[in-house]
């Protein structure tokens, strides 16, 4: 169903309102307005009710956390929509600071501090005036219409996050089909195969799936398709000192090797050959 309005608290702005805000502005492009909701809002099911109102009604996009009892597990305004919109797993899993913010939201930054295993003064630190701008003239707003400057920079950093979102899920999804995990003595490689045609970026989302699948510790390199050649790259993952590929710089088939051996690329593709070159560039 189609949105007609955003609605949510008037007074101090913070983070995950705003965020979900952004989410709502950049799926269905209509005003934010900032005031308290009445029992028509809350029933009418194209305005969002967002962080006040009481009520997790998905269905009316009524998105409020703040009737959980406490002892509930940390969860947000943001969290709630991100849910709405299918992604919230793979935000969990691949934005790093979410579950900082759904800490900070619901337990304060003292709490939220200690769970980090951080002192209160370094949560400050953090702060950066892009976070204080955007807070500080979203809190002094009432309306905010498409096509004014904030409410554009809302929605871009809504469309930002869903395609982050939406894109690493499809390189991920696109990992699992295609790559082989290898196992060599004490440690397992992760070989990707070319394919026709081939992405953009090859090797992106190779981090995220093998931290998906429970192998980031395990697996100390990576065979990706070299996305400006025939052949494949070879690197270490995690900077894992198991390899340097300055050894197989003499190699005739490997036409660049980096001075600090993180890295290499080689026309080869026969799977083979591939594993040669893995096995002579172990330390």
């Amino acid at each position: 169903m189609s949105l007609t309005l955003i609605l949510t608290h008037p007074g101090g702005a913070h983070k995950d309102e705003l965020l979900a805000c952004s989410l709502l502005a950049a799926v269905h492009r209509v005003p934010i307005v900032r005031r308290e909701p009445t029992e028509t809002d809350l029933a009418d099911p194209t305005i969002a009710v967002v962080d006040v109102g009481g009520q997790h009604a998905p269905a009316q996009h009524n998105f409020d956390h703040h009737q959980f009892p406490a002892d509930h597990p940390p969860i947000c305004a943001l969290s709630l929509v991100l849910q709405h919109l299918g992604v919230y797993e793979d935000a969990r899993r691949f934005c790093d600071w979410l579950e900082p913010a759904e800490w900070f939201d619901t337990r304060g930054p003292i709490a939220t501090a200690k769970w980090l295993g951080l002192d209160r003064a370094t949560m400050s630190k953090l702060n950066s005036p892009i976070d204080i701008t955007l807070l500080r003239r979203f809190a002094k707003t009432t309306r905010l219409e498409p096509g004014e400057p904030l409410w554009e920079i809302l929605s871009y950093i809504g469309q930002d996050l869903l395609e982050y979102l939406r894109e690493l899920r499809t390189r991920i999804d696109f990992v699992a089909q295609h790559a082989e995990i290898w196992t060599l003595d004490d440690h397992e490689v992760l070989f990707l195969t070319r394919t026709d045609p081939l992405p953009d970026d090859p090797s992106a989302g190779i981090d995220r799936y093998l931290e998906s699948i429970g192998k980031s510790s395990t697996v100390a390199a990576l065979i990706y398709p070299d996305r400006r050649g025939s052949g494949y790259g070879l690197g270490r993952h995690n900077d894992n000192p198991r390899y340097d590929f300055t050894r197989i710089e003499p190699e005739p088939d490997v036409h660049f090797a980096h001075a600090r051996g993180f890295v290499a690329k080689t026309s080869a593709t026969d799977i083979a050959r591939l594993k040669e070159l893995l096995s002579l560039a172990k330390v």
